[in-house]
């Protein structure tokens, strides 16, 4: 089985925090039906990345409210707000991946799944701001 990358282990988690704000199933059950239909990578890190999120969501959500006063989260497209959140919690809580490189991957997901370049735009001002402002001593390392 061939080793799976950071890059597929934060897609499959961007996916499935995507599929907590269409659904209002249990993330569990979303494990199962990703397993199930076998075109989501559920396994431990994937997990962490989701379950991490999930539980930091209100602290995520007011960071990127901060950083959009002229949009509510309400108002920000779900696709959009599930990239920022996991960027978010990975800049917070994943010591493992540089700042730079959390908001290079977010970007990388939006490219990939979103055909708004405004909605691109967006989620790379955000992110720039709030790691600007909040995390200006993170030195400059290559995207994981």
């Amino acid at each position: 089985m061939p080793k799976i990358t950071r890059r597929e282990i934060r897609d499959s988690a961007m996916k499935l925090l995507f599929e907590t704000t269409l659904r209002d199933d249990p993330v569990e059950a979303l494990y199962e039906i990703a397993e199930e239909i076998d075109e989501i990578i559920v396994n431990d890190e994937v997990r962490a990345l989701v379950d991490g999120t999930l539980a930091h969501q209100a602290e995520i959500d007011a960071i990127i409210q901060k950083y959009s006063p002229k949009r509510s989260i309400s108002r920000i497209a779900k696709l959009s707000l599930s990239i920022m959140r996991l960027a978010v919690y990975e800049i917070l809580y994943d010591d493992l991946t540089p700042t730079n490189a959390a908001i290079s991957e977010a970007l990388l997901l939006a490219e990939n799944y979103s055909n708004n370049t405004e909605d691109i735009r967006f989620i790379n001002g955000l992110l720039g701001a709030y790691a600007r402002a909040e995390h200006p001593q993170q030195p400059e390392d290559s995207a994981s």
